[in-house]
């Protein structure tokens, strides 16, 4: 009699839950960066990363939402980003994935502060109440001065020899019409 009410316990409990053990969605995420990405990327520059979340299960899932995320660790400013900023594709929505099917998205960002960052790529579905994650890239930023020399020094020599060229030219053209 224990085997079947422990039999009974395990068909019954999951329905009674609303959950089933056997339609649970089982998704890997793999996350690389681009080849074309900068070795040392500063301030300004682009970077692209790819990510492939692949359906191991038997069953599809339904209504997938994967999303990019991004983590200052430098130490002193732990924060999440906002990605509002940084440009980035923030979502996909809406997919369904057949067992065995596969999703690949390009995540674009642009580099708007320096420090030490890490991204990760989460999905879920509708259906269920875990998020899956892909693993950590970590990459640094390096500072890029805003003010570079070779934009500031024709401005800062130019304009007052622009300025003293031109009152030496209203000087001269009043004492020649006087």
């Amino acid at each position: 009699m224990k085997p079947l009410r422990q039999y009974l316990f395990a068909i019954l409990l999951p329905l009674l839950l609303g959950v089933s053990m056997a339609q649970a969605a089982d998704l890997s995420i793999k996350l690389e960066p681009d080849q074309s990405n900068p070795v040392t990327p500063t301030m300004g520059d682009a970077m692209h990363f790819h990510s492939r979340i692949h359906n191991d299960s038997a069953h599809p899932v339904e209504g997938l939402v994967a999303w990019i995320s991004l983590v200052e660790v430098t130490p002193g400013r732990e924060q999440p980003m906002d990605l509002e900023d940084w440009s980035a594709h923030k979502a996909v929505a809406g997919a369904t994935l057949a067992p065995g099917a596969a999703l690949t998205t390009d995540w674009p960002m642009r580099l708007i502060q320096s420090g030490d960052y890490r991204v990760v790529i989460s999905a879920t579905d509708r259906n269920e109440q875990t998020v899956y994650t892909s693993p950590t890239l970590q990459f640094h930023v390096a500072r890029k001065p805003i003010i570079e020399s070779s934009r500031i020094l024709p401005v800062a020599f130019g304009l007052p020899l622009l300025i003293g060229g031109v009152m030496t030219y209203r000087g001269w053209r009043q004492r020649r019409c006087t």
